[in-house]
C-alpha cells in the first residue's frame, strides 16, 4: 500500500487515480499507524511553502515523516519536492523538512528573460542522469510543471533538469529513498505515469 498524505493542501484524487491506473493501491490518510505500515509515502502539495508547514506541522506528522523516509521510498510532488529541503524564502524565510539539503527560491529573481511567465507553466523536456525512478523513460521526454519557485544548491541530489530561459529548473531530487519532483507525474501523461510505476517497482 502506498500512503498518500493528507494535510489540506493537496491534489489527493488525481494522484489516487494515477496509482489505481497503474494497478497500485493507495490509502489517503494522516494516520500515523497506516503511514508506519505504508511500503511507500507520497507528499503532494500545491500552495505556499509556509502554510503547507503550518498545516503539516498541525498534524503532528512531521516525526513520523522524517523517520518513515529513512526506511521506505518517499515520494513529494511539486510543493512536496519543496517542503524537503532545509528551507524556502516563499513570501519570508521558513523551515522546512530537511530531508535533502539546499532552498527553495523565487524563480522570477533568476529569469534573465523578464517577458517569460511566473509560475512557469507548461510542459518541458526533461534531462536525465541515471537513476532508477526513470528506468521506464527516456531522456527529453516532456513533463507538465505548475511553479513560481525552485530549489536551489542541490546539484549532489538533482537527478533531472528543464530549462526555462536561462534557468535550469531542478525537476528531480533523491537523497537516499527520497525522492521529489517538481513537476506534476499525475498530470504528465504516460511519461508520468511510466515514473510512478519506477517509484512503485523500488
Amino acid at each position: 500500500m502506498i500512503a498518500i498524505i493528507d494535510y489540506g493542501v493537496g491534489n489527493l484524487f488525481s494522484l489516487a487515480c494515477s496509482f489505481r491506473s497503474i494497478g497500485a493501491e493507495t490509502e489517503i490518510t494522516r494516520d500515523p499507524a497506516r503511514i508506519e505500515a505504508a511500503e511507500r509515502i507520497i507528499l503532494p502539495g500545491v500552495g505556499a511553502f509556509g502554510d503547507a508547514m503550518d498545516k503539516l506541522t498541525a498534524t503532528g506528522l512531521i516525526p513520523v515523516l522524517k523517520r518513515e523516509a529513512e526506511r521506505k521510498p518517499f515520494l513529494g510532488i511539486c510543493l512536496g519536492m519543496q517542503l524537503l529541503f532545509d528551507e524556502s524564502e516563499e513570501y519570508g524565510p521558513h523551515k522546512g523538512l530537511g530531508l535533502i539539503p539546499g532552498r527553495v527560491c523565487d524563480l522570477r529573481a533568476d529569469l534573465s528573460d523578464k517577458s517569460l511567465k511566473v509560475p512557469h507553466m507548461g510542459w518541458n523536456s526533461l534531462e536525465l542522469r541515471d537513476d532508477p525512478i526513470f528506468r521506464h523513460i527516456r531522456n527529453g521526454e516532456y513533463v507538465y510543471y505548475v511553479h513560481s519557485f525552485y530549489a536551489k544548491d542541490c546539484a549532489e541530489h538533482t537527478i533531472g533538469v528543464s530549462q526555462y530561459g536561462n534557468v535550469s529548473v531542478t525537476g528531480a531530487v533523491r537523497r537516499g529513498l527520497v525522492y521529489g519532483t517538481q513537476f506534476h507525474p499525475e498530470k504528465s501523461g504516460d511519461t508520468g505515469l511510466r515514473i510512478l510505476r519506477a517509484f512503485v517497482e523500488l
